[in-house]
Order: C-alpha cells, then structure tokens, then sequence
C-alpha cells in the first residue's frame, strides 16, 4: 500500500520545510550514517562482490566482459520445485554413460549477466568472491568439463548463494532461459543463505523445476534424501583466519556460547546454566563498545573483557551451535576449525554432508528443549571419547569445510558416489582421518566392478610335498562346474613338482606356480594368473595391506595365516565367519608326525599366541563370537542315511 500526496517542486506538501542550518546538519548526519553502513556491508557480510575484479577467466571472459541478458517480462517461469524427486525420478543417469574412471563430467554454463526489460539485474551483488572460488575450483578438477555433449550435470553461473541478494522471480526466469535445462533435469544449485524474512524457509525460495539443490539450511521438511545434497554454510574467517591445530585434550573451559544472535529464550537458559556451573561455562556476546565493522566480527565479550574470535573456541571442549533465523549456522565451522566438538541444537536440522560422513563422531545433537540438561549430558562423555571427537572435528573441517573448494568437490563426490555405487568412497574413507588409518585396509571391494576376464571361479592350492593329497584335491574340485582354472603354489623349493604326464586329467586349464620361498602367505598371493572375478579379493589386502608384521610373523612361524585372514575379513566386515559343515573329515594318508606342521606340539600354542599377537597389532580384538553352522539339507532329519548326500559331518 502506498499512501497519497500533493507534491510541490520543493517537496511533499505535508512536510513543512526545514531550516538551512539544520537541513545541512542532518544531510551530513545522514551521510556519515549511510557511509558506516556501506563500510560495515563490505567488511561484516557475505558473499563479497567481485563485480569490480577482472581475474576470473573461466570462459576466458572476465566478469565485465559477460553479455547481457535482457529478460522479457513474459518469460517462462520453473516450477517452484518438486519435493517428490529422487535420483531415479529427476536424473538421467544415462547422459553419464560409462567411462573407465567412473567420473561424472559437469559442465558449468558462461557467463551472463542478466537483466530484466529496464535494465535492473537480477542480483544486487552479481558474482559472489565464494561463488567464484567454487566454479573456479569445479573448472580446475576432474569433474570439469568444456564439452557440452559430455556433461552429466550442469551448474549455472547464476550466484544463488545468497538468497537476500536475490529477484525471486527474475532468477527462476534466468534459470528457464539456459539452453540445457530441460525442467532442471540434471541442473545442480548451490544455495547457503535460504529464504528471507519473516519466516526464513530451509530451501531456496527460486521455482528451480527438478534441479538438484546443494543446500546450506535443510530441514527434514525440504529435504529430498539421496536427491539433494545437505552443505555447510561457509564461514569467511576460513580463509581470513589461521587457526593451528591443537592437540585433543581438557582445556580452560567446559562450555562455550559465543553466538552473537541468540534468541533471548535461549541466551536465558544458557545465562541460568552458567550460574549454575561457574567458570566451566563462558557466554560470550557481541561487543557494544567497539565500532561495527571487520575488527569487531573478530571479537566477542564477556562482563566487559574482549576475546579474539574464533580463537576462543580453541579454549573450550564443547562449543554451543544453536539454531538462528535460518537453520545452517557458519558458526559450525568456525568451531570445528577450534577444534571444539560442536553442540547442536537445531530441532529437524539436516547436518551437512550427513549422506556420508558420521557426525556422531564429531559432534553431540541435543534437542533444543533439552538445553537446560546439556551440562549434564556432556560431563556424561568419557574424557577418551570427547579427545577422538576434537580430533574427527578438526578434521571434518578441513577435508569439507575449509573452502568452497572442499565444499564444491565435496558436493560433486557424493552425486558422483550416487551414480557409480560401485566405485564410491567407503564409510572408511569419508570418515577416517588419514593419521588414524593404521592399517590403511579398505572395503575388499575396493576393486573397479568391470567384466572379469574370464567367467567362473579359479581354485587356489597350496601344497609342499603331499602329492597323493594334492591329486585327490584337484579331482575333487574338478567336479564342480563353475571351476574355470586350478592355480597349483607349489612352495617346496628343494623338490621339483612331479610331470605333467602325472597329473589328474581335468576339463579347466590347470597352472603350477612355483614360489621363491616357503610362506604359508603365497596362498594368499594375488597371482597374475588370476584371471576370474570370483576370488578373494581380500588376497589383496593380506598381500599389500597386513597391519604391522603379521604377515612376516606367520612367515617365520609358519602357523596362523589362516587366523590373520579371518582376523583381516572381520575387521573389515564386522561380521562372523559361517563355518561350513564339511562332508567327512579329511584324511590325509601320507601325513606323517615328521612332516606335519599341525602335528608338532609347539603349533597348537603358537596359535594361541598369535591371536593374541594380532589383537595387540589390531588395536582391538575383531573376531565375533557366533553360534552358528550351515549345515547339509536334511542332515538331522529323521530320514534313511542312506538317502543323505552328507550322513558323517561330526560334531559343532
């Protein structure tokens, strides 16, 4: 509404005119008041414009040198955004084909600056300085691609970062207008300041069809699982402010709130608490008594003292994060960077990147109306569990929130996983810091999923001397229909294997491997000879990835290789071996007290000494405790023996 007057050349009617000494006086005032806020803008906000920069050549064009746009107030409009897509409704998995790096390739749109039919941008900031970084660092990885023929996905240069800096209307109309966009099939936004006042929606507000969001401010209401992407909002003091690494362990303070925008509901709470708990908790505020601008964002105060910030965080064990006018806080950041293990208090809060990484470990979540118990909560955590998650904190900072590098590849890797699932990074690989990967052993199927070489399975068998056995092994297997290739380790280095004219006659190509020494560890060898899919791959990792010295030690005793790969599997799995009821028990008529390894009297005690050996290796004892046997079909049925493949099987 807009209210009416009559207006003369000197100004409304109604307003009568002032005085020139005091018309100058606060014309000067207005001035000075309006230069403090600009000045504060620059300093205290972002995203920082970088509309007067010219070094941003990711089309070879710099931003001045971008065309322009002009919209047509008839332009079509997206549809606001539908809540019902997923990878398998919205995206065309098939623009990403196969490529043998199992990479999505992105395609970022040139440069436009659009402008609606009076010339008015669409943006009053145009290109953002993090907006920027973020394309810029997409251009420089291994996702990027020139080709628009290529591309899996497309991402506008359109900045919707920030969406107080936005022209709903006008951006959704720039979006339509892309040549690709296709109802934002395959489009990815990037957004971390959502909706606006008064009531902040979690999602961007621009009608973006069925584009996928990157988003800073999720709530389980706007979140598409395993369609949108969940990102931190990105605090400026990343890159403005060094914080070094400081050691996991007590420090000065128990608790500390040093949000400066706090709902007084919850400031009251908080107040109550520190009254309760004395100097364990530090409520800090923003500081009255310093001028707006750069140098008071880096300060917080307390009763009158001044405190650097962040730097303070790295003084407290726990660091309150609690919900403001939006949902996504750059303040989380700011305190993983200290270090600190964030307190989350923000009801249906969708954490960042929580598709993947494990944020019990980094953090502690308290529902917003349990603050008044989280002193108690917190004291209940072990002093061991609270040093690993000040680790995993700074951690997760600096793999995925330190830049818009981290965040942006970040973003693209997890789209990336969601399309080629059987190439994507493991619970391990997201989650550990690579200071703690002791063993460095992964998934055991870390291997590409490609056509084998081969259909079937290869039989690997180890023998030294037992050749009546060995024969009888291979007959055996040779029965089996999926065999495609038996792989002989012949590990007697002072006996040359029998001839070839001695060997059983089966129908799949039969290879003798002679081995350089005698290792119980060849069995496990990933030989070349290999060529099926349907071997362990966990020959790899016993090969390459043992921790420790495992595997020299069961070389030099020759015992346990077959504790060191369940030990191995389990660790990686988590999960108990199926012991496998055999048909008979195996008889071995040439083995002899001598030559048996099983038969000496010192093989059953080592084997009690290596599994101690391995957990001291391990870290952990990773073996799990079952009760549990696959037994034969109809094995202790009431039917004749007669009738039954496997009568003899022996006790559990």
């Amino acid at each position: 509404m807009y209210a009416s007057g009559k207006y003369s050349s000197r100004g409304p009617a109604l307003i009568p005119r002032m005085k020139t000494k005091h018309r100058i006086y606060y014309i000067t005032l207005f001035s000075v008041v309006l230069l403090g806020l600009i000045a504060t803008g620059m300093f205290q906000f972002w995203p920082h414009s970088i509309e007067s920069a010219a070094d941003w050549t990711l089309d070879k064009r710099s931003v001045h040198d971008a065309p322009l746009v002009h919209l047509p107030v008839s332009s079509p409009i997206p549809e606001r955004g539908d809540l019902s897509c997923r990878m398998h409704t919205c995206f065309d998995v098939y623009r990403c084909g196969y490529n043998p790096k199992n990479k999505i390739k992105v395609y970022i749109y040139p440069l436009q600056k659009f402008v609606d039919e009076l010339g008015v941008p669409i943006s009053s900031t145009g290109l953002s300085r993090e907006y920027n970084d973020l394309l810029s660092a997409i251009s420089d990885s291994d996702f990027y691609t020139d080709d628009v023929t290529r591309a899996c996905l497309f991402i506008p240069s359109t900045d919707v970062l920030n969406q107080n800096s936005l022209r709903i209307r006008e951006t959704a109309q720039a979006l339509a207008m892309l040549p690709r966009w296709d109802k934002g099939m395959n489009h990815l936004l990037f957004n971390m300041l959502p909706g606006g006042p008064p009531d902040y929606n979690t999602a961007l507000d621009v009608p973006r069809d069925r584009a996928l969001l990157a988003g800073g401010g999720f709530s389980t209401w706007t979140y598409r699982q395993g369609y949108d992407v969940s990102i931190p909002v990105y605090s400026p003091l990343s890159a403005d402010v060094e914080l070094p690494e400081r050691q996991p362990g007590p420090r000065r303070y128990f608790i500390l709130s040093s949000q400066t925008a706090i709902h007084r509901e919850y400031r009251a709470e908080l107040e109550r608490l520190k009254e309760e708990n004395g100097e364990a908790l530090l409520l800090l505020d923003k500081c009255s008594n310093l001028s707006q601008g750069a140098a008071s964002a880096r300060k917080r105060c307390c009763k009158g003292q001044v405190y650097d910030y962040p730097h303070i965080l790295q003084e407290s064990s726990f660091c309150v994060v609690l919900r403001g006018a939006r949902l996504g806080q750059a303040a989380l950041s700011d305190v993983l960077q200290a270090g600190c293990v964030p307190v989350i208090l923000a009801d249906s809060y969708i954490l960042p990147f929580s598709e993947v990484l494990d944020w019990k470990r980094a953090s502690v979540v308290i529902p917003e109306e349990k603050l008044s118990e989280m002193y108690t909560i917190l004291k209940n955590i072990p002093h061991r569990q609270v040093e690993e998650m000040q680790r995993q904190a700074r951690w997760f900072w600096e793999a995925y929130f330190s830049s818009m590098k981290a965040i942006g590849l970040t973003t693209l890797q997890i789209i990336n996983d969601r399309i080629y699932p059987y190439a994507a990074r493991t619970y391990e690989q997201w989650n550990n810091p690579p200071v703690v990967k002791w063993s460095s052993v992964n998934s055991p199927l870390f291997l590409p999923l490609i056509p084998p070489r081969a259909p079937g399975f290869t039989a690997v068998v180890l023998t030294y001397d037992r050749v009546e056995s060995l024969f009888r092994v291979i007959t055996e297997i040779s029965k089996v229909p999926s065999l495609a290739k038996l792989l002989v380790v012949w590990n007697n280095q002072n006996k040359s294997p029998p001839e070839e004219s001695l060997w059983p006659k089966i129908g799949v190509p039969l290879k003798v491997v002679r081995t350089k020494e005698n290792k119980l560890s060849n069995r496990f060898f990933p030989y070349d000879e290999i060529e099926t899919e349907a071997v362990l791959y966990f020959n790899y990792l016993y090969t390459y990835k043992m921790p420790g010295d495992i595997k020299n030690w069961v070389d030099a005793h020759m015992n346990c290789e077959d504790i060191a790969m369940n030990f191995l599997v389990a660790n990686i799995t988590g999960k108990a071996p199926i012991k496998v009821t055999p048909r008979k028990k195996f008889k071995c008529p040439e083995c002899t007290a001598i030559d048996g390894l099983s038969l000496d009297q010192t093989h059953m005690v080592e084997r009690s000494e290596c599994i101690n050996k391995f957990a001291s290796v391990f870290g952990t004892m990773p073996l799990k405790v079952v009760e549990h046997r696959a037994d034969p079909v109809l094995y202790k049925d009431d039917f004749p023996e007669k009738l039954k493949s496997f009568p003899n099987i022996g006790s559990l």
